[in-house]
């Protein structure tokens, strides 16, 4: 089938109801500090090492803002172990929780006014960090794109340059959508695609299905 945009790739996948048995807005506790913990713990790690961090994490309270800023590094690294790369993660985690309280004071006001370049400026933060938390912890209308989303448009036959000339292809819901809709509309769309190549791919190709 030709996917001829990106509201033709989302009706598609939204059809397979892939999210059925996710959180809304696909990511666990959307909304809140603790996804920003689980976009750093992501890097070069898997979901289900991430899933046994944030369970340390919790286990010690160390899953708002506040006192993972001011927790000694070596709590944060042994809970985070399981998330690897757990030195570089610990210094990435503490510096950006007392940035924030630096710069905005408080999580809720870092959501409303941080913008991408504060975040991209940020140790450890690159393009696609700095919109999941955009996306999933600040609740911005900001579309997501990973290796899961090239993968997927490269087998239906799109090359793109960069990550941003990607992200501009799978933004233009915009156009479709209502705007106090999109928050969602981009949160799901990105879960749809990661929840597709999970499924429908294999280090063999991506099999397309609709």
């Amino acid at each position: 089938m030709y996917i001829d945009d990106s509201l033709a790739l989302y009706t598609q996948l939204n059809a397979l109801g892939l999210l059925k048995e996710s959180p809304p807005f696909w990511w666990p506790n959307y909304g809140s500090f603790e996804v920003v913990l689980g976009v750093i713990l992501t890097q070069n790690s898997n979901w289900t090492r991430v899933e046994a961090s944030l369970k340390n994490l919790r286990l010690r309270h160390l899953c708002d803002l506040e006192p993972v800023a001011l927790s000694k590094g070596e709590w944060i690294r042994e809970c985070i172990q399981p998330s690897g790369m757990y030195t570089h993660k610990t210094t990435y985690i503490q510096a950006l929780s007392r940035n924030i309280i630096g710069e905005f004071g408080s999580f809720e006001s870092f959501c409303d006014h941080v913008d991408r370049n504060w975040l991209l400026q940020q140790r450890g933060i690159g393009p696609e960090s700095a919109d999941s938390i955009l996306c999933y912890a600040c609740g911005r209308a900001v579309m997501v794109v990973d290796r899961y989303t090239q993968r997927l448009l490269s087998a239906l036959g799109y090359v793109f340059e960069d990550y941003d000339e990607l992200q501009a292809w799978c933004s233009n819901l915009h156009v479709n959508f209502d705007e106090a809709a999109l928050p969602k509309i981009y949160a799901e769309f990105h879960g749809m695609i990661v929840e597709y190549m999970k499924r429908y791919s294999s280090s063999k190709g991506v099999n397309i299905v609709f």
